[in-house]
């Protein structure tokens, strides 16, 4: 018995051993949409860790939120003949072209964490969350906690156009329909930052009372729903009490303010989209294997009561 699971166990390493040295020549140019939040610069880290881990030559360029700067990114990949790409698209339309380029240099393309309004025969795979699914959870739980009182919601919407903003929006309002005392008033863009959550999230308070007729904030991401809770803060309510706060993403500062009781749900987004991906690369590179079009990572719900310090614990080091 401990001859064979010796024998399992080499045949084990040396497949791992074969992966690894599979990998270890190629070239992976990655397409980062920039670093507007925590879970962005967290997935960053995680991607470059996974690619060092595996040897790959990861060449990587942040494109500062703009799509011109994100395509010209690929161009360059391209051009200087990479194996792979990693692409997570700022917004969703408007790649045909430069998949199309790419495929025709036969570079597959992975997509990671946003979806494109393209033909799927223009990627190799998507690697993401059930962005509609994550809304629906957010909002289930609005829905638990308020009851059948009535309650009027404001909404910080993501960056106009992108998949996770469409998406989450779709999830969440849908999800609302006939629960007629949940109603959202004022919906708006907070582009994902904190800054923009923050000053969005004033002028929500100003147009509603002084923030005393708001019910509860729903944040397309955490770091807008953080600069939120700063804003209700210094308008001299209580984030988490007075105004009720559900976000998405599960960043380490997110964890924080809820083991302060100043929010009270979060939704994760993983941010090792990378792993999956990379994965999937290797097994194509390895007998041109396909993979399904949409790899789905999970959406789970995090409260005050899910020990959000040390959450934030074991979250913080991960580059939020």
């Amino acid at each position: 018995m401990m001859t064979k699971h010796i024998l399992m166990g080499s045949v084990a390493a040396l497949a791992l051993s074969a992966t690894m040295a599979l990998a270890a020549d190629k070239t992976i140019g990655f397409a980062q949409i920039g670093s507007e939040s925590g879970w962005r610069a967290a997935e960053t880290t995680v991607t470059k860790q996974q690619a060092a881990d595996r040897g790959l030559d990861l060449r990587f360029s942040d494109a500062q939120q703009k799509q011109e700067n994100q395509i010209a990114a690929i161009r360059s990949f391209i051009a200087q003949g990479v194996d792979a790409i990693l692409l997570a698209p700022v917004v969703a339309t408007g790649w045909d072209a430069v998949l199309q380029e790419a495929k025709e240099a036969e570079i597959p393309v992975v997509l990671l964490d946003r979806q494109v309004d393209s033909s799927e025969d223009l990627y190799l795979t998507a690697v993401g969350s059930n962005l509609v699914h994550e809304g629906e959870v957010a909002a289930e739980w609005l829905i638990g906690a308020v009851g059948d009182k009535p309650c009027r919601i404001v909404e910080l919407e993501g960056t106009t156009g992108s998949s996770p903003a469409i998406d989450r929006k779709t999830g969440f309002e849908n999800t609302l329909k006939g629960h007629d005392n949940l109603q959202v008033v004022r919906s708006q863009t907070g582009d994902f930052t904190r800054a923009q959550g923050k000053e969005v999230m004033e002028s929500f308070l100003q147009a509603e009372n002084g923030g005393k007729d708001i019910c509860a904030l729903y944040a397309h991401n955490d770091d807008m729903a953080v600069g939120a809770i700063q804003a209700i803060k210094e308008a001299g309510l209580q984030p988490g009490k007075d105004i009720l706060i559900v976000s998405i993403d599960g960043v380490p500062d997110l964890f924080k303010a809820m083991s302060e009781a100043e929010a009270n749900a979060t939704v994760e987004l993983t941010p090792n989209m990378a792993g999956p991906a990379l994965d999937a690369l290797d097994a194509y590179w390895k007998d041109g294997t396909m993979p399904p079009k949409f790899i789905q990572t999970e959406s789970k719900l995090y409260t005050q009561a899910d020990d959000p310090a040390g959450e934030y614990d074991r979250r913080k080091g991960l580059g939020y």
